[in-house]
């Protein structure tokens, strides 16, 4: 298991959001290069099918596109993306051999009955795949918010103290947020005529 040296300013993560609409059949992806001391350093761009199977492809794509081997960690906006395309973190980390880490901002039971209610010939799969990530840990950052995170490749304690470090208010780390900025603005450049 790889250590996160999170004393390092220099630490530089990528950090992936996405923003769609229902009515459109792709999603865009966006990734921000940020280093710990919140300097950016470099922006990507994808997209995935809503409903589909390809986002864990989509940010292997991205990954690659950067050509940077000194990203330590891949932080990402939710697991459950467009629609119910599941990325998978494990498959992440074999190839990308950095920290994944999935975080999102509030806890549900589950969404076991919404895949069988939208994907009711084809369910299994969708299932697997869900049931693949496992369980959610939850973690109270130092701004007293919770968040749910699954990781793949670093500790808990590490998440923690990674997220602390680079959440300066509320819930979302800021090279998530930035990411998602961008995400939904060429979300809007894109579907202006």
């Amino acid at each position: 298991m790889r250590t996160l040296h999170l004393e390092k300013k220099g630490l530089r993560g990528l950090a992936i959001a996405e923003s769609f609409k229902p009515n459109h059949p792709k999603s865009v992806f966006s990734g921000v290069v940020m280093r710990g001391d919140f300097v950016i350093d470099g922006f990507v761009f994808g997209s995935a099918t809503l409903e589909g199977d390809d986002a864990t492809e989509a940010i292997l794509k991205m990954y690659d596109k950067l050509q940077r081997p000194d990203i330590s960690y891949v932080l990402i906006s939710g697991l459950i993306v467009s629609m119910y395309n599941i990325i998978d973190i494990q498959k992440l980390h074999q190839i990308l051999k950095v920290p994944i880490i999935g975080i999102s901002y509030h806890y549900s039971a589950g969404i076991e009955d919404a895949i069988r209610h939208h994907f009711p010939d084809s369910y299994e799969s969708k299932m697997a795949l869900y049931e693949k990530l496992g369980k959610r840990e939850k973690i109270t950052l130092n701004t007293s918010c919770d968040v749910y995170v699954r990781k793949e490749g670093c500790t808990l304690n590490d998440v923690k103290n990674l997220l602390d470090k680079l959440t300066l208010h509320g819930s979302i780390p800021e090279p998530i947020r930035v990411s998602q900025l961008l995400a939904k603005t060429l979300l809007l450049q894109k579907l202006l005529p």
